[in-house]
């Protein structure tokens, strides 16, 4: 049996070496983070159509997202009912049928059984019903983003996501028109423990300085985050850094899409489009809304998104050891051909397996799983202590607030983690 106090003290603020590493934690969290826990499978504008269909996962366990032909959204194990096999390989597409290659058994886009070809050989008839594909109990979305749980009894999804929902409509909600993912996700692989992309992005923007000195070292992007910027926690474990900008701050201190790398092109009809989205922003999202300017969003417990990036990202655990890591394109419904063009810029520069920082962010990941293998610390927890005590209320943000050089959102992801295994193993009488 796992002594929690060894993994994780009661205020978030120590967190031990074998979180990170040991086979044993890993599999409490398959069961008690990602088997009673709302997990990111895609996005309503990839499922437009009946027939509609992308490949996710929930933690380990394979999945296929569909729009069936009732126009709901079905979730479904990729395990074929006789052997096992796969049924769906290729990441996204539409169909009407989901075969298995091994005996050709064929399931419809809500995962029923439509056919057994052995049944017309053999002269007799299977109970289909029972045969389908194994569904993901709930599935729900929020401003296009779907969820997928396979606890029946996990609280609705509005109640999860809690004043996150604040945080998300800033983003979600900003334009009219609406915001969809575009292309396939670019997909690679890490040597480390999943949850350190998913802490980075709650709310560490306090490295940037330091591990990418050589891009961001004294630019104005860092005085600003050091002037607005704030670590918000609105509920244990989903986390959001803003820079909420002072209320005299003009549109184009404000507006989505005017930092990074496109917005150096100069192009008139970038900015003008841009501009313009938020001068509407008010009315979307209300007065603060349209004052905040994201940094870095998460939704517990593996979902993160870059909000200058353009970028949705999940971080798959395949072990206590290794990621699949995962990143989407997102951007407004409505914009044109030329300004998606260089909105992608700010997608791929940046981060991605080819990323300027991401490459950096990705090596100090993989060298941390290194120090957490060093089996003479085991006895030296992680310091996770930095502004404790400081977060607090704000007057216009919801959630505990602090400073952006605060650590409370990886406290509360920790305590949140804890408190997860805690409950599960209570549940199961261990």
């Amino acid at each position: 049996m796992i002594d929690l106090a060894q993994c994780v003290s009661r205020d978030g603020s120590q967190v031990y070496r074998r979180v990170f590493r040991d086979q044993a934690v890993y599999e409490l969290e398959r069961e008690y983070i990602f088997g009673r826990n709302w997990l990111y499978l895609c996005h309503e504008s990839q499922l437009a159509n009946p027939g509609d269909y992308v490949r996710a996962y929930m933690c380990d366990t394979p999945i296929i997202v569909s729009r069936g032909d009732d126009g709901n959204i079905h979730a479904m194990v990729n395990s074929c009912s006789h052997r096992g096999l796969p049924v769906c390989r290729s990441d996204s597409g539409n169909a009407k049928r989901f075969v298995c290659p091994y005996h050709n058994w064929s399931y419809r886009s809500d995962g029923s059984l439509a056919a057994i070809p052995q049944d017309r050989k053999l002269g007799s008839e299977s109970c289909k019903s029972a045969l389908g594909l194994k569904k993901v109990p709930r599935v729900a979305s929020y401003e296009g983003l779907i969820f997928g749980c396979f606890d029946e009894r996990v609280e609705s999804l509005d109640d999860y996501l809690g004043d996150m929902k604040f945080y998300l409509d800033s983003l979600f909600r900003r334009f009219d028109a609406g915001i969809e993912v575009v292309g396939q996700p670019l997909k690679w692989s890490l040597s480390a423990n999943w949850k350190l992309p998913v802490e980075n992005q709650l709310g560490d923007v306090a490295h940037g300085p330091f591990l990418h000195n050589s891009l961001l070292g004294g630019t104005d992007s860092v005085k600003e985050i050091d002037d607005y910027g704030l670590n918000c926690v609105p509920r244990p474990g989903h986390g959001a850094a803003v820079r909420l900008m002072p209320e005299d701050s003009d549109d184009s201190a404000r507006a989505w899409g005017l930092e990074g790398i496109a917005a150096l092109s100069g192009n008139a009809e970038y900015r003008e489009y841009l501009l313009e989205r938020q001068a509407m922003a008010e009315e979307c999202i209300g007065k603060v809304g349209a004052r905040i300017k994201g940094l870095t969003y998460g939704v517990y417990p593996n979902l993160s998104l870059l909000w200058s990036n353009s970028t949705l990202r999940v971080s798959h655990p395949r072990g206590p050891g290794e990621i699949d890591y995962w990143s989407w394109w997102l951007l407004p419904k409505d914009a044109p051909e030329g300004i998606r063009k260089l909105l992608r810029s700010n997608f791929t520069l940046m981060f991605g397996p080819g990323g300027l920082l991401e490459q950096e962010d990705g090596e100090a990941w993989s060298q941390q799983y290194n120090g957490v293998n060093i089996s003479y610390m085991d006895d030296s927890p992680l310091h996770y202590g930095l502004g404790q005590g400081s977060e607090g209320p704000h007057p216009e943000l919801p959630g505990q607030i602090g400073s952006c050089y605060s650590e409370h959102y990886a406290r509360a992801f920790y305590q949140r983690w804890r408190q997860d295994i805690e409950n599960g193993l209570r549940r199961a009488g261990a």
